[in-house]
C-alpha cells in the first residue's frame, strides 16, 4: 500500500531549500519550489502541532506573512508529489563547464563540457540549490587534476562525481543517512563511474587513518549545526593541508563558523554568496600560497 505524505504548499519568497535549514526538522523528507510555492512534504505521521507551530514561526520571523493566509495543507499518495516534483526539475548549466540534466530532457553537450544524469529521486541534491550551486562552481575553479575529495554529507553524490569528472584522482562520499547513499550509488551507476568514486553509509569517525591521510580536498554541504558539531573531527584534515569548502550556511552564519575555525587554527582565505546562502573557504594559513 502506497505511504501516505502531508503535502504543505507555502506561498513564499523563500527558496526551498533555505526554508527547511530555517525549520531544522528532520521529519520533513522533501521539498521543491514552482512560481512561488515552496511544497513540503511530511510523512503523514511526522506532520503535527509543534510541526505547524514550528513553520508559523519561521514564517513570521522571516516576514512572510500571517501563516494561515499562506499555506495550506493536504494528504497525497507518495506517487502523486513525486511526479508533481520531477516535472519541475528541468537540465541546469552551472559555472562554465558543468550540465546537469534528468534522463528524459535532451541537451546539446559542448565540447569540454561535463555532463551529469540526475533523475531525481528524493528532494536533496539536484544541483538546484543555490549551496550546491556555489560549491560546484568553486570546484570548477579549484580542480587541476589529481585531488582526493571527500564529500561530507554527500546526499545525492553530486559533488563527488562533479569533482571527478573535472579531473580529481578520486572522491569518496560519505552520508549517515542510507537513503542518499542508495540514491547516490544509483546515480554513480546510470553515470558510468567505477572505483575512483566510492559512496558509503559512514561518518567521519569511521574512515581509516589510510584513507583520511590522503585527502587533499574536503567538501560539506551541511547545515550550521551539523558543521559546528564537526569542527573537531575536520581539524585533522587542515592540520594536514587540506582545503574545506563549506556551504549550507546562511549569510549570517559567517562570523559564528569562522571563528569555530580559528579556534582549531583554520583561516577563511575565501567566500561566496548567492540568494542569500554563503560557502566558505577554509585552511591552515601556512598551506595557503603566499598566506591568508
Amino acid at each position: 500500500m502506497a505511504r501516505e505524505w502531508v503535502e504543505v504548499r507555502v506561498a513564499s519568497s523563500l527558496d526551498a531549500g533555505e526554508l527547511l535549514g530555517m525549520l531544522d526538522d528532520p521529519a520533513v523528507t522533501g521539498a521543491w519550489e514552482e512560481s512561488g510555492i515552496v511544497h513540503l512534504y511530511w510523512p503523514s505521521d511526522g506532520w503535527t502541532d509543534a510541526s505547524r507551530d514550528a513553520l508559523a514561526l519561521v514564517l513570521q520571523r522571516t516576514g512572510q506573512g500571517i501563516p494561515q493566509d499562506i499555506v495550506s495543507v493536504r494528504t497525497v499518495p507518495e506517487r502523486d508529489w513525486n511526479e508533481e516534483w520531477a516535472k519541475s526539475v528541468k537540465p541546469l548549466r552551472i559555472g562554465r563547464r558543468i550540465v546537469i540534466r534528468p534522463s528524459w530532457e535532451s541537451v546539446a553537450v559542448r565540447a569540454g563540457e561535463i555532463e551529469l544524469i540526475l533523475d531525481p529521486k528524493q528532494a536533496f541534491g539536484t544541483g538546484h540549490h543555490a549551496t550546491t550551486r556555489l560549491l560546484l562552481e568553486w570546484l570548477e575553479e579549484l580542480i587541476r587534476g589529481g585531488e582526493r575529495i571527500l564529500d561530507v554529507g554527500t546526499g545525492s553524490g553530486i559533488l563527488a562525481m562533479a569533482a571527478v569528472r573535472l579531473g580529481a584522482e578520486s572522491a569518496i562520499g560519505i552520508d549517515h543517512d542510507p537513503v542518499a547513499i542508495d540514491c547516490a550509488l544509483g546515480y554513480a551507476e546510470q553515470n558510468g563511474f567505477g572505483p575512483e568514486l566510492e559512496l558509503r553509509t559512514a561518518t567521519m569517525r569511521e574512515l581509516s587513518e589510510e584513507e583520511s591521510r590522503h585527502v587533499t580536498l574536503v567538501v560539506a554541504n551541511l547545515d550550521r549545526r551539523t558543521l559546528l558539531a564537526s569542527v573537531p573531527l575536520l581539524a585533522p584534515y587542515l592540520e594536514r593541508g587540506a582545503r574545506l569548502l563549506l556551504s549550507g550556511l546562511l549569510v549570517e552564519d559567517r562570523a559564528e563558523i569562522v571563528a569555530a575555525f580559528a579556534a582549531v587554527g583554520g583561516a577563511a582565505h575565501g567566500s561566496r554568496e548567492a540568494e542569500g546562502w554563503l560557502a566558505l573557504e577554509v585552511l591552515v594559513p601556512d598551506s595557503c600560497e603566499g598566506g591568508a
